[in-house]
């Protein structure tokens, strides 16, 4: 049984899970305090909220970052603290911690290059399963740019990435990246308005989108859909489709171009930009369910890190983990997902269907095949798979799951209880991150 605690935390309530040994161990947080001399949580909170800018100092070293140019000061707050400017004179392109660093185009750093180490990998609803090495995500996302830059993309452009979870909206978020361009992510599930008030809003030059992809065995007309969008976004001069239900349909317009045609010859070398660390990298949009959609910038040197920051140091992510987080790439977790995981050089698991097709187990047969460690589940999707009861859990394997986590809701206790004692098997945290899109 859950023991009691007095500690400020536990507010009364039975402390439902304490790590062991094995997971002290091997934790990050623990290391980094060790290394600093803090000898706890407490103490950590209270340095880190007195000196912020020895804390992010720490940081940028403690998660191997890679600059272009190191930065002269941490944070400037003279404007004010919610104007407050962050790594002042760095060079910083977050693709080139998520990327380059992992297959030796930066330098020494903390943890040897390893381009062979899994970077990707993803399983369609219907089954299909592609792997992508540190290589060949370097590679792709390589070859990704060169075509954007050769359709006009440069710094400070807009792209939009309205694409299902699959290897490609990696490459060509990451792509973005490198170019010094701004990607829009938009959620696969909107219609074409929805997306054309963002590619309006944003000036877009260019959207990525596919032709298609499947919920519960049917096809999703996603092409049909980006489309009609771009037909009332008159700043969309390239609408580029991947071929991801391989469908052989006609394109409809004449600034419609095939991924395949446009990328798959493109060179494999591509120099990632030297961006200043306050440079855009991500403009993603509020759902619009209070008002008109509101635009929310992100930094290379502001959200990449943070995102790395917690999932090293609260989900205790590491080079030989593996996450997988069920999401969309509109929601702010998918480009968490991928920013965070890569840039602490793990291994991203992407699912692009529903987490009970073809069977309530799915979700649980993916955490045991690909060996997850890292999962990310929402409580409504606990709510639900719970109605189906254990069996579909239990017949699975989930020991390599260390740690889970959630999001974009509270939990209520029983679907918590529920997760902890099945799919944790009592032994995993549940963090539950907070966060929005702004």
């Amino acid at each position: 049984m859950p023991q009691t605690d007095d500690t400020p935390y536990s507010q009364g309530e039975p402390i439902a899970w304490r790590p062991t040994d094995e997971y002290m161990k091997r934790s990050r947080l623990l290391r980094f305090m060790t290394q600093h001399g803090i000898a706890s949580y407490d103490a950590l909170l209270a340095r880190a909220s007195a000196d912020p800018a020895w804390f992010w100092d720490a940081v940028s070293a403690d998660l191997d970052l890679r600059w272009h140019r190191p930065y002269t000061q941490v944070m400037d707050l003279a404007a004010g603290v919610e104007w407050t400017r962050w790594f002042i004179d760095g060079q910083f392109n977050y693709v080139a911690t998520a990327l380059d660093k992992h297959v030796g185009l930066m330098g020494t750093g903390l943890l040897p290059a390893q381009p062979d180490r899994p970077a990707i990998i993803w399983e369609g609803e219907e089954g299909d399963v592609r792997r992508l090495s540190y290589a060949e995500l370097t590679h792709l996302t390589n070859q990704t740019a060169n075509a954007l830059a050769a359709l006009g993309v440069g710094k400070g452009d807009r792209v939009g990435v309205f694409l299902p979870m699959i290897p490609e909206v990696v490459a060509a978020t990451l792509a973005c990246g490198k170019l010094g361009a701004i990607f829009i992510p938009i959620f696969s599930g909107y219609g074409p308005e929805a997306v054309a008030t963002r590619l309006r809003d944003a000036e877009a030059k260019v959207l990525v989108t596919a032709d298609g992809f499947f919920r519960r065995g049917k096809l999703v007309d996603m092409y049909a859909t980006a489309a009609e969008a771009c037909a009332t976004a008159p700043t969309v001069t390239t609408l580029l489709v991947v071929r991801r239900a391989g469908r052989d349909l006609p394109l409809m317009g004449a600034r419609d171009r095939w991924w395949h045609d446009v990328v798959n010859g493109q060179a494999g070398d591509f120099t990632t930009l030297a961006t200043s660390a306050e440079d855009p990298y991500m403009l993603i949009y509020t759902s619009g369910t209070t008002g008109k959609p509101k635009g929310a910038v992100h930094v290379h040197g502001g959200f990449p890190i943070k995102g790395a920051q917690d999932l090293a140091h609260c989900f205790d992510l590491q080079a030989d983990d593996t996450l997988f987080w069920l999401t969309d790439i509109g929601w702010m977790m998918g480009p968490w997902a991928i920013s965070g995981t890569l840039m602490l050089g793990g291994t991203l698991l992407l699912y692009d269907g529903t987490p009970d097709y073809p069977g309530p187990d799915r979700l649980w047969d993916l955490a045991e095949k690909h060996k997850v460690t890292v999962m990310g589940v929402s409580p409504t999707a606990i709510r639900s798979l719970m109605a189906h009861g254990t069996d579909p859990v239990t017949k699975h394997d989930l020991s390599a799951i260390r740690v889970i986590g959630s999001t974009g809701e509270p939990w209520n206790i029983d679907p918590w209880k529920w997760c902890f004692a099945h799919v944790g098997g009592g032994r995993c945290p549940i963090i539950n991150y907070s966060g929005g899109t702004e």
